[in-house]
């Protein structure tokens, strides 16, 4: 699904606050896995996701999605591959909009220029069966501007918008940083069932190391730009949290 092929990112190239923020990281993410990445601040991992997601080129190297050579194509161009949800709930929606109309405009994200999709009866319909699975009431306030829910609601909200239509990968940059321990544990359980119910590609950055224990197929852990750790099914299952706290220590 996802290969990275000798990436290097560097920041200020040839200034006094040069930064190498990515070293010759070689990776390839198999389709339908959910990989878990932690590390330190400054370890490179919001870097790795924003060069998978488009938000940033690598200063060399290659990106393949699917077989499709992405290294040049800008974020919105892989939008019909991937969505991504960011650690704060103000992003990735409209805030003024109601709940239906924000979900309207994540059905058409991926679609082209001239097409449109109206909030008939049975996109209503359509959206309120997939609220409800969140079981927080929220199918009965499709009208409600988005901006008034919760921090919390809204990421949920924004979750299942990520997987309106086709999308094949889905980002999760520190989606609970900025969430309740209540509100986060939701979210996180709803990501896993919709990373399986969808069978999607899942790549979760979090600083929660029981999060990163319990959920997912792959844990990799990142330092100084590097993978200095890769953990895959049984290896990973058979990982106590301990053994996580003890990286880190």
């Amino acid at each position: 699904m996802i290969t990275l092929s000798n990436i290097n990112k560097v920041f200020n190239s040839d200034k006094p606050n040069e930064v190498v923020a990515i070293k010759s990281l070689s990776l390839t993410i198999e389709d339908g896995s959910f990989v878990t990445i932690v590390g330190s601040n400054g370890s490179g991992k919001s870097t790795l996701l924003n060069i998978i997601s488009g938000a940033e080129m690598p200063t060399k190297g290659t990106i393949n999605i699917e077989g499709n050579d992405v290294t040049k194509m800008v974020e919105y161009k892989r939008s019909k591959w991937i969505a991504r949800v960011f650690q704060n709930p103000l992003s990735g929606t409209a805030p003024d909009l109601s709940i239906i109309d924000n979900f309207r405009l994540a059905a058409l994200r991926t679609q082209s220029r001239g097409l449109t999709i109206g909030v008939n009866a049975d996109f209503k319909k359509k959206v309120k069966e997939k609220i409800a699975i969140l079981g927080m009431g929220l199918e009965n306030k499709t009208e409600q501007p988005i901006g008034t829910l919760s921090g919390g609601q809204r990421q949920a909200l924004t979750l299942l918008m990520g997987v309106m239509d086709e999308t094949k990968i889905l980002l999760l940059d520190e989606p609970t940083a900025a969430l309740d321990p209540r509100s986060a544990d939701i979210i996180m359980k709803t990501a896993d069932m919709l990373i399986k119910e969808n069978k999607l590609t899942a790549i979760l950055i979090t600083h929660n190391l029981k999060y990163a224990h319990q959920y997912g197929t792959r844990l990799i852990q990142m330092s100084e730009g590097e993978i200095v750790k890769d953990f895959e099914g049984e290896q990973k299952a058979n990982l106590a949290l301990t053994d996580l706290f003890s990286w880190f220590v």
